[in-house]
This record gives C-alpha cells, sequence and structure tokens, in this order.
C-alpha cells in the first residue's frame, strides 16, 4: 500500500517497504488484568472473535497483585447510596456523579460475576462473604479472598474462564508497539513477537494495559506497569484526562535494597497504626479516621514524619490486631519472614510508594475513547470514577464494570463495521549512537520520585517536563524499535503526561498537592485537564468548564 494510507504516530521513528505478517480479528483486546479479561470474555460472550494480547503472564498483571478486594454494598446496613457518598467525598469534587451511581449499582453484581466464575472469596462464620474496611469507607464493604490476596484469586478464575472460551484466543508476551490508525479511526496494532513484527487488523481495539508505577523509584507495581496503554492512548490522537492524580500508597515494605511490597490497607482496618522510631502515632490529630483516612493523607503524613525525624520510613505496629496476624494476612507475614520480621511481634518498616494512576484515556459510560474504533478499561483508563483520588477497592470494581462495557459495547460495533484489507509496512529503527537505556530509567524514576511525587512545585515541575522531553528525544532516535526502548519511551511519554498535568493545575486537591498552591481551589480549578497530542507532537492541555464540586453528601434514593 502507498505509506500516506497508514498514520503511524511519529514517536517510535521511521518505516521501510518491507512488509510484515498481517493478523485479523473482530476485537483486540490489549491487557489481560481484570479490565482485560472481562472485556475479551464479555466481547466473546456478545459474539465477537477476540484476540487478547498480554505482555507478561497472567499472574504477573497488577491486579494479581492487588490485596485488598473489591468495594460493593452488601450488607444491610450498607447502601450503594452510602457507596457512592463515600466514592465522592475521597474524589475531592472531581468526581462525576453518573458515573460513581453506574459503578456502585452494578457492583452487587460484579462480586456475584466473578463468582461465577470460580473466585473463591473469603466467609465469615455465619457463611456469608467476610467484609473488610478499608480507608475512606464508612462502613465494612470490602469483599476479599484469602485474607490478602484477593487479585491473586480473581486473576486465577480469569485465566481459567480466557482460556476456556472458545472464542478467545489469548498470547501471552507479544508487546504492542503503536496501535494503526487509518482516516482517524484506529483499526488495530503493530505487534512485537520476540524478533518478528506483526500487524493485528481489528474492528475494535480495547486498552487494558494497567497502570505506570514504574514511571517511580518506590512503587508498589509490577514490573510491567510501565504506562503501556497511556502512551499508545496519546500517540494515536486519543484524548487523556486527569493524569496529573497519582495515588501513593502510604505502607510499602521498606527494606533497604529490596524489592518494594504492598503491605494492605486492610492491616491497618484490622487495628494496626503506624509509628515513628521513637514509637509515637502519626495519625492521631492529623485526620478524625486516623489510619484509616483516604490515602493522600496519610501518605503525606508519612512523609511530613519521616522529614521531621530525617528518617527513610516509619513504621506498622499489628500488636493491636484482633487475633493471629499471620493468619490474617498469610501473603504479608510469608514476605516479612524473609527478611526476620515477625508481624505478629515487630513493627514492619514501611514508606509510601506509587500506587494507582487515577488518569488514563478519556472513555464515556460505554468505554469509548474520543478515538473511534477504540475502547479503555481499568488503570488506562479515565471514566470519571474517581475524581482527583482513588476510594480503596474501587479499582477492581471499576476494571470490571468498564471491562464488561468497554467488550459488549465493541462487540456491537464489530457487527456493522469491517476489517482494513491493507498491508502494513515494518519498521526500521534510526541509526544513532548507543544509549545506556538503564541509565535514562533510573534517571527518570528518580526525578519522577522526587519532582513529580508527593509534593510538587512549580520549579521542581517545570524542569522536570524539559529534562523528560530532552531524554525523550534522544531516545527515539537512538533506538526506534527495540521492546526495551519502547517500554522506556512509553515510561518517558506518560511521565512528561504527569508532569504537564501536574504543572498546569495551580492547586492541592486529592492526590495532587502543590507547596506553592497547598489549597483546593473550587473558584479556578473545580475542573478536569485533558491532553492529547497536537500536530508538532507535543502536549496540549485543555481544561475542562469550571462545574460544581461533586463530593455530594446526600445518599443515592
Amino acid at each position: 500500500m502507498p505509506f500516506g494510507e497508514f498514520r503511524f504516530p511519529s514517536m517510535l521513528g521511521a518505516f521501510d517497504a518491507r512488509r510484515i505478517p498481517v493478523l485479523q480479528t473482530d476485537v483486540l483486546v490489549i491487557g489481560a488484568g481484570i479490565a482485560g479479561a472481562t472485556a475479551a470474555l464479555r466481547a466473546a460472550d456478545t459474539g465477537a472473535s477476540v484476540l487478547c494480547i498480554a505482555k507478561t503472564e497472567f499472574d504477573e498483571a497488577n491486579t494479581a497483585w492487588a490485596q485488598g478486594g473489591v468495594a460493593a454494598a452488601l450488607r444491610a446496613d450498607d447502601s450503594p447510596g452510602r457507596h457512592a457518598k463515600d466514592t465522592l467525598l475521597v474524589g475531592s469534587g472531581l468526581s462525576s456523579p453518573s458515573t460513581v451511581d453506574l459503578v456502585v449499582s452494578r457492583a452487587p453484581a460484579i462480586v456475584g460475576w466473578l463468582q461465577t466464575l470460580g473466585a473463591r472469596f473469603d466467609r465469615a462464620n455465619d457463611g456469608d462473604l467476610a467484609l473488610g474496611r478499608e480507608g475512606g469507607h464508612s462502613t465494612h464493604r470490602v469483599v476479599h479472598a484469602n485474607g490478602d490476596a484477593t487479585g491473586k484469586e480473581i486473576q486465577r478464575a480469569l485465566a481459567l474462564a480466557l482460556k476456556s472460551h472458545p472464542r478467545i484466543i489469548s498470547k501471552i508476551g507479544p508487546f504492542v508497539r503503536d496501535l494503526l490508525v487509518q482516516d482517524d479511526r484506529c483499526v488495530g496494532a503493530v505487534v512485537l513477537d520476540g524478533d518478528r513484527e506483526l500487524a493485528v487488523h481489528a474492528k475494535a481495539v480495547i486498552l487494558a494495559t494497567g497502570g505506570a508505577g514504574q514511571i517511580y523509584r518506590e512503587t508498589t507495581n509490577p514490573s510491567g506497569a510501565s504506562g503501556d496503554g497511556h502512551a499508545l492512548a496519546f500517540r494515536a490522537g486519543a484524548e487523556l484526562m486527569d493524569l496529573e492524580f497519582v495515588q501513593f500508597h502510604p505502607t510499602v515494605l521498606y527494606i533497604a535494597g529490596a524489592s518494594r511490597f504492598l503491605i494492605s490497607e486492610v492491616v491497618r482496618g484490622a487495628g494496626a497504626v503506624l509509628r515513628d522510631r521513637a514509637g509515637e502515632r502519626l495519625m492521631i490529630g492529623v485526620h478524625p479516621d486516623e489510619e484509616l483516612a483516604p490515602r493522600d493523607v496519610v501518605s503525606r503524613a508519612i512523609l511530613d514524619r519521616m522529614v521531621a525525624t530525617n528518617d527513610t520510613h516509619v513504621y506498622l505496629d499489628l500488636s493491636g490486631v484482633e487475633g493471629d496476624p499471620h493468619q490474617r494476612f498469610p501473603s504479608i507475614s510469608r514476605i516479612c519472614r524473609a527478611f526476620d520480621i515477625d508481624i505478629a511481634r515487630d513493627p514492619i518498616p514501611v514508606r509510601p510508594g506509587a500506587h494507582y494512576m487515577v488518569g488514563g484515556a478519556r472513555t464515556d459510560h460505554d468505554g469509548r475513547t474520543s478515538l473511534p474504533g477504540l475502547w479503555a478499561a481499568g488503570e488506562a483508563a479515565a471514566t470519571g470514577l474517581h475524581g482527583a483520588n482513588r476510594l480503596a477497592s474501587n479499582s477492581l470494581l471499576e476494571g470490571a464494570v468498564f471491562g464488561a462495557t468497554a467488550g459488549e459495547s465493541a462487540a456491537r460495533e464489530t457487527s456493522r463495521g469491517s476489517l482494513p484489507h491493507h498491508e502494513v509496512e515494518a519498521g526500521d529503527p534510526e541509526q544513532a549512537a548507543m544509549l545506556q537505556l538503564d541509565d535514562v530509567l533510573y534517571s527518570l524514576k528518580s526525578l519522577m520520585w522526587r519532582q513529580v511525587g508527593l509534593g510538587r512545585n512549580r520549579a521542581g515541575l517545570a524542569e522536570a517536563v524539559e529534562r523528560i522531553g530532552l531524554w525523550q528525544r534522544y531516545v527515539r532516535r537512538a533506538h526506534a524499535t527495540t521492546r526495551r526502548a519502547c517500554e522506556l519511551l512509553n515510561m518517558l511519554t506518560t511521565s512528561a503526561l504527569v508532569a504537564t498535568a501536574a504543572l498546569t493545575r495551580e492547586e492541592s486537591r486529592g492526590t495532587h498537592f502543590r507547596s506553592d498552591f497547598p489549597s483546593r481551589d473550587d473558584a479556578r480549578w473545580c475542573r478536569n485537564l485533558c491532553l492529547h497530542r497536537d500536530r508538532d507532537d507535543r502536549i496540549a492541555v485543555q481544561p475542562t468548564p469550571l462545574r460544581q464540586p461533586s463530593d455530594r453528601t446526600q445518599e443515592l434514593p
């Protein structure tokens, strides 16, 4: 085909005339965590043929690492309205009330659907589902599995369902380098599969690639969380939203030189408390809910105490937890024992770490992005549920709800569409001086942690935007099509989006804290920030109109 018929976003280099193999499917799902797997299953159940691609094994998805659970109003003293109220309050005025109502109303059905797939959730002595409580929730409503391994159990059930569905082909290992856009519509993707390139033509594409915690030096996320979906959507021309809001989990196991490990919020829900090295409680007087305050409040309190005591961490004390903590939290117990920490006796050294990307590709209630042919769900999407901060255990819920709507909507559209019939040309990286990619990666993660982390200001953010742009140009010229370089470029692109949005928002709200603008400013900033790629491949920022704060206090009918 003539080169100009397909538009390949220019971030990843030039193309030559070598042809590459082409696969065809109705629906291409990129990612196989709770959002991607649910989307694939629902699309296939609706009658579409589905190709589901994941760059890592099923048990390495972000979902499998989730400890807490799925939030759902299941008790007699709870209601979707009460769940909505908690969600809106934590969202700090930017949550969409209609999205919140949609998600919380479907939560009980989602829990039931996961059980039909074989997910085994913990039960109380009376046989009902055992419900935990986490920060920001006004009551017990968190469904969990194996104490602190909910995500692993859900991922197990979803993986089995994917493998057994006759209309789904799952491929583990291929890396999606870029989306294909033809006539302003997403029509597939270019995939790196080992040493070869493939093109996948699809009537509908669903992004469910998860988060981007790896852009930070300290994170709870697995190594594959490199912001691939955010970068793919941006380069393809889709609109993104709320990228300045990055949630930091307050309690990440901190052992110098060791991999970071999440210490779930359910531990604090069970009575664990935070102390500094002198044994003093951190959260008394900071927030009425103390250790169960919203995560941004707890994270900043920990950071403030670390600075005040000139320490690298604080301590999580489980001595007040009822029952045997080894039995209640077996995964946490096992990891801590590897470092000679007995959680029933020894305080756990913890500090905050990047945990969840609130922002992503902007979607409607069907999961549609602004780019026709492209849907998004889960952590790669911005649905309006979380606003400026995510309520604990709403993420697995959101991934399942919008994975389902995206899968069903995409499948319905395939009945009206047709596959493109053009050949796709292979990539050919430009030759340039080799860079030490590990050095760039380390520098990026350190920069993001220092200057685009829990505390931000204009000077630090402006410097971050400039330095990230410089690294992008060098890496793009040196390595255009290797998987390792493409993943680094995705991290650089996502980092640039986060830093640019954070520099633009001149207030503090939810997870976004500016020391030079320490107060929330509804008069100027009760609005979302939308970002897209302009004609010069730069980041353009467009604030949405001002609106009334959505931290509604009344319950639904």
